[in-house]
């Protein structure tokens, strides 16, 4: 997984993880670009064997519970995927402003492209217990609550909440708890 200081130890077991945007940038108040993340989780459940415990997405970054037999594969290959999909959106859009502090932001060592969209590392923690997986999944769920964008948890569109709640989300998820 790069650089990150936060190693996945144990891949084959769940793990909260965060991507943020670059300069967390508000990039996720466009549908289309969450839905270029969803569909990405959709192919690596179906090909990759992700398993998706839970997931919310805010205006610049993400939190998401997942688990695969090579999770950082996994999410490496998410970041570098949606990273694409989302530059080349931008890109048709022509959203200069956005490509240039993309451009700007990006790091240094990394000279094999002219853009960075997600900040280094996935800030990966192990899931050890049934007791941390509720408490990450409540976290997860109660974010958009915690910043007043919503009431209730499972209003939150971008969010597992109203899978856990009985109604369909946009992706289909590994249900920990009823």
């Amino acid at each position: 997984m790069g650089r990150s200081r936060y190693i996945i130890t144990e891949p084959d077991k769940p793990h909260f993880l965060t991507c943020t945007v670059l300069e967390w940038l508000p990039l996720f108040t466009r549908p289309a670009l969450v839905d270029i993340l969803v569909d990405c989780w959709r192919y690596q459940q179906a090909n990759q064997e992700l398993r998706l415990y839970g997931y919310v997405i805010l205006e610049n970054h993400l939190h998401f519970v997942a688990q695969a037999p090579d999770l950082g594969k996994c999410v490496s290959s998410f970041k570098s995927f949606t990273a694409r999909k989302i530059i080349d959106y931008l890109h048709a859009r022509r959203a200069e402003r956005v490509l240039e502090r993309l451009r700007f932001a990006k790091r240094a060592h990394k000279t094999d492209r002219v853009y960075q969209l997600w900040q280094e590392g996935s800030h990966a923690e192990l899931i050890y217990s049934a007791e941390v997986m509720r408490q990450k999944l409540d976290y997860i769920h109660h974010n958009p609550v915690r910043r007043g964008y919503v009431d209730i948890a499972e209003h939150w569109r971008y969010s597992s909440a109203r899978s856990y709640m009985g109604s369909a989300g946009l992706i289909e998820i590994d249900r920990w708890y009823s």
